[in-house]
């Protein structure tokens, strides 16, 4: 962590889920806890301060509100649409590999966009190199790069550049 209040942050953060998966709370769980959640925290991350690109801000955190609900509705229609193609076989299944830009700078919204793909059934990032995702789809449609971009990451995108940047 860059900065004391990130720290701070991050320990309100982890202990409050801490709090909610423990659930009745006893002491022991609570001291095991704290242990660990300090633990974590004050380990210095290797390779740099992933959770350093993340915008503390009242806009952010609406974005990353609307973008829960934004995957969540993405994660529902992906279900639907993989549930259709494999109980109806005249459905379409072109799987192959697309690869995709992306516009987002920093390590943690890549990563983010990166497993927010992944998480929507019918698509898997294979790999990124730079601002190039390649992503494995299971209905491969035709169309050039950039159309195939708005359609897999551009609604991820918007709100996770206000989120990371």
């Amino acid at each position: 962590m860059k900065t004391f209040k990130a720290r701070i942050v991050l320990v309100l953060m982890l202990g409050a889920v801490w709090f909610l998966l423990t659930y009745p709370f006893n002491t022991q769980e609570g001291l095991a806890g704290g242990a660990i959640l300090l633990l974590i925290v004050l380990m210095p991350l290797p390779g740099g301060d992933l959770l350093g690109d993340l915008k503390w801000s009242p806009k952010a955190l609406m974005a990353l509100i609307l973008y829960f609900f934004y995957f969540l509705g993405a994660l529902i229609k992906s279900n639907l649409d993989v549930a259709l193609r494999v109980l109806h076989p005249k459905l379409p299944i072109r799987p192959g590999i697309v690869k995709v830009k992306t516009k987002l700078k920093t390590p943690l919204g890549r990563l983010m966009l990166a497993n927010s793909i992944t998480l929507t059934p019918g698509t898997i990032t294979v790999d990124t190199k730079g601002e190039d995702f390649y992503i494995h789809w299971i209905a491969v449609e035709e169309g050039d790069c950039e159309e195939k971009t708005k359609k897999i990451v551009s609604g991820f995108e918007k709100y996770l550049e206000v989120i990371c940047g």
